[in-house]
């Protein structure tokens, strides 16, 4: 996907303006607090009708509020491993990632951990499919290629024993295309990992009785190979209309930055991420957050920007 002309050069660019009104004096002052650090940052998000979308916007709010910058754009996505992808091209400044999929990249940095991402496996509640195994043959859709969703799947599919022969057969549709086709019949189910709820299974939800199959099982398996970054999680009862509570895999979602954000930026950010959480929270989200100090640093495999580890060691004093 291509950017608008120049957008490189002018990300994270400080303001002429600023530097001119204020003088140098008044900018080592600190005048940080009433001018914005930086002209415009670009926030790589998520699919409509997803969370990551959701929760991009609503930081992009709070960091023009906190005067972080004078603008912020939030870009449309298809998750996690594109938005890595953006960032290698200098087309994003931040993004919203899973944990798992920054092991495909080693060029960027975290500024912390912002909320838990559920893997949900959705068939319809009238449908055959109980089980995961059942879907052996069966056409679903993992997701878009660029989203972290389709990376998690096709490593539980691994750990479930269902590839090769095993294999269902496997479509990479976008989420609101997938929920249609999963309305329509045309597949068996589809995994899409996000926060809970997530507006388009909701919508779906109210559209046809649907059913959220337990994942669980493979925990194990899936953390052997890869780690203790997959963590059991539960949706609870009630979450999409009629669906029963549900154990699955969690995996924690990441603000992460190409690693030249300056420091006052980073540590900006932070401020906002500790002392404007609840702006960042969806009204309907039941899923958990992590927007404390204590939780927000726990950005394993990837390290703290300095300039937000900084920020975060003078926050727990």
């Amino acid at each position: 996907m291509s950017d608008e002309a120049g957008t490189g050069q002018h990300m994270l660019r400080l303001s002429r303006r600023v530097l001119l009104a204020a003088g140098l004096a008044s900018l080592v002052g600190g005048c940080g607090s009433d001018h914005p650090v930086v002209d415009r940052l670009v926030v790589a998000g998520g699919e409509r009708g997803g969370f990551y979308l959701e929760f991009a916007q609503l930081l992009a709010t709070q960091l023009t509020a906190a005067k972080v910058a004078r603008a912020v754009e939030v870009r449309s996505t298809e998750g996690s491993l594109q938005n890595l992808e953006l960032l290698r091209l200098k087309q994003a400044d931040l993004a919203i990632c899973l944990a798992d999929a920054t092991a495909q990249s080693r060029e960027v940095v975290a500024l912390g951990r912002v909320y838990e991402n559920y893997l949900q496996c959705v068939v319809r509640a009238a449908g055959p499919v109980r089980k995961l195994p059942d879907l052996v043959g069966k056409p679903i859709s993992a997701g878009p290629p660029g989203a972290g969703a389709a990376l998690t799947t096709n490593r539980l599919l691994i750990a479930a024993g269902m590839h090769a022969e095993r294999a269902p057969v496997v479509a990479n549709l976008h989420l609101s295309d997938a929920a249609d086709a999963l309305a329509a019949g045309r597949i068996d189910a589809m995994f899409w990992s996000g926060g809970v709820p997530t507006r388009r299974l909701s919508d779906l939800s109210a559209q046809v009785p649907i059913r959220l199959l337990p994942l669980d099982r493979w925990l194990s398996t899936l953390r052997t190979a890869y780690g203790v970054v997959y963590q059991r999680a539960q949706i609870p009862a009630g979450t999409y209309s009629g669906a029963e509570q549900v154990s699955t895999i969690g995996v924690p979602n990441l603000l992460i930055c190409r690693p030249e954000v300056p420091r006052a930026v980073a540590s900006k950010i932070v401020d906002v991420l500790v002392k404007h959480a609840s702006g960042l929270v969806p009204a309907a989200a039941v899923g958990a957050h992590y927007l404390d100090p204590n939780s927000l640093i726990g950005t394993s495999p990837l390290k703290l920007h300095p300039g937000a580890a900084e920020r975060y060691r003078s926050v727990h004093g």
